[in-house]
């Protein structure tokens, strides 16, 4: 049995095991980002080569180019690896066009709007 020295564990726990491999990036603002990791920093820093941001309304969707990409670290929330065998998405989920997901984006939007003003409308009802 060997032991682990302190460099070992720094590797392992490093996004250098993610180089050149596919990943995805789940942003604060929830932007969630699809690419291939190619340089990083102490400060999860990274660039994404061929990156798209993965946008999904519903059960709709879909993977808008962004090329090369480099994200500041304080964004990050989560950064993982794709497995390359698997299928990424559930296959109930429908690949669109860039013009269909703004569409269905403004939608849900308007949805969300519309909701938010009915509750206002509604809160002098509220006698608790």
């Amino acid at each position: 049995m060997s032991w682990a020295g302190p460099e070992d564990v720094y590797l392992s726990t490093s996004l250098a095991s993610y180089l050149d491999k596919k990943i995805l990036v789940l942003l604060r603002d929830g932007r969630k980002l699809l690419g291939i990791l190619r340089s990083f920093d102490q400060f999860a820093n990274a660039v994404l080569e061929g990156a798209c941001e993965r946008v999904i309304v519903g059960e709709l969707y879909c993977d808008l180019p962004l090329g090369l990409y480099v994200i500041r670290g304080e964004n990050v929330v989560l950064i993982g690896e794709l497995d390359a065998e698997r299928e990424e998405l559930p296959p109930h989920m429908t690949r669109v066009s860039p013009a269909e997901i703004k569409r269905a984006q403004k939608a849900e939007r308007e949805a969300s709007d519309l909701k938010g003003t009915m509750r206002k409308r509604m809160e002098f009802l509220d006698m608790d």
